[in-house]
């Protein structure tokens, strides 16, 4: 269930988006979304967050997302700051994948498997604009054509991001399948830094993960169809600790999908993670209907000249991308991403923002 004050009610609501071609030519521009000192800044270009503004404890409003300081630099990006990726995110081992008797093969674009899509994903094309209200919200579409990057059938796909009430943030991301079976997993990739941007890592942030277990990876971050417990591990963070408090028990950080407890259906929301940054005061939570989120602790991410210059370096950010389990097409026991025609997928995330 969801607190009353956090009036998700709006969020939920269907869509209906063209099978039509998007427009060939369709502009890049940067989109703004305000409220007081509480501003987003988006990019149709792989429907991306560039930026997000918030004041702390003492007022100074700083940008908590990493990015880059200008669109090209977002067209050659291997870390995909900000973007929301897609057709499926996170990996399918293999690179392949079977659907009603019919083997699809899809590019190799990490380590032999697929990663966010492919070499071609969502967040390296120009989405349509459709709506753009300042002071409430950006809505974008995208037709992804049958057999692109290896996946059948068209898809209409259309994001939306909204101010709510208060230094609130949602993201609804929606597809419809137009004339086949295709697997769906959307997420929004962004890189988060409650200090800000230029403040160094993110291992003293405290953060809270309502999820009691994991779906455990293999040397190439591919799922084992395993689904268990994070009780007397470095993964368990049901009680707030700091992000780097356990780092000793693994190589590099955290990568990996956390199964979440009182998931949703697709129409209901739980309260998926709250990270603290103490320095600033600044606090997120985060609510999604997904099952699964994938926590990252920017573990791959080179020495990265971003945003005024300055240099991100590993661990210098966190990514929580609320989604469907990893590799699910290849994992019967995980929950299904096929999404048939005639169905809606929904992924919806909402952040609140506070200080203490």
């Amino acid at each position: 269930m969801v607190k009353a004050g956090l009036c998700l009610c709006l969020v939920i609501t269907a869509f209906a988006v063209s099978s039509s071609t998007s427009k060939a030519a369709e502009k890049i521009g940067i989109y703004e979304l305000e409220r007081g000192d509480f501003s987003v800044k988006i990019t149709n270009y792989g429907a991306t967050v560039l930026s997000v503004l918030l004041p702390d404890r003492n007022g100074k409003v700083d940008d908590v997302v990493l990015g880059f300081g200008s669109i090209d630099e977002y067209k050659n990006d291997t870390t995909y700051f900000g973007a929301i990726v897609g057709r499926v995110a996170n990996r399918i081992g293999g690179a392949k994948f079977t659907l009603n008797g019919k083997l699809y093969n899809l590019p190799a674009n990490d380590h032999g498997n697929t990663l966010h899509g492919g070499t071609t994903g969502f967040s390296d094309v120009v989405w349509t604009v459709e709506s753009h209200v300042k002071n409430s919200h950006l809505t974008l579409t995208y037709h992804s054509h049958d057999g692109e990057q290896g996946f059948p059938g068209d898809v209409s796909v259309m994001v939306t991001y909204m101010l709510i009430g208060t230094n609130k943030l949602g993201i609804k991301m929606q597809a419809k399948a137009l004339t086949k079976p295709t697997p769906i997993n959307l997420a929004s990739h962004t890189y988060w830094n409650l200090g800000g941007h230029t403040s160094g890592d993110i291992l003293s942030h405290t953060i809270h993960l309502r999820a009691s277990r994991i779906t455990p990876v293999d040397d190439k971050l591919i799922p084992t169809g395993e689904i268990s417990s994070v009780n007397g591990t470095a993964y368990d963070f049901l009680e707030p600790r700091a992000i780097g408090s356990k780092f000793t028990g693994l190589p590099d950080g955290y990568d990996i999908n956390y199964v979440l407890d009182r998931t949703g259906d697709g129409k209901h929301f739980t309260k998926v993670a709250i990270v603290h940054e103490e320095k600033s005061g600044r606090r997120m939570e985060l609510w999604t209907n997904q099952p699964g989120v994938q926590f990252y602790t920017s573990n791959m991410l080179p020495d990265t000249v971003g945003k005024g210059g300055f240099v991100y370096k590993k661990h210098a950010a966190f990514c929580l991308e609320t989604q469907g389990f990893p590799d699910s097409v290849n994992h019967p026991n995980f929950p299904s991403q096929i999404l048939f025609p005639g169905m809606e997928y929904r992924n919806v995330m909402v952040y609140r923002f506070t200080v203490r």
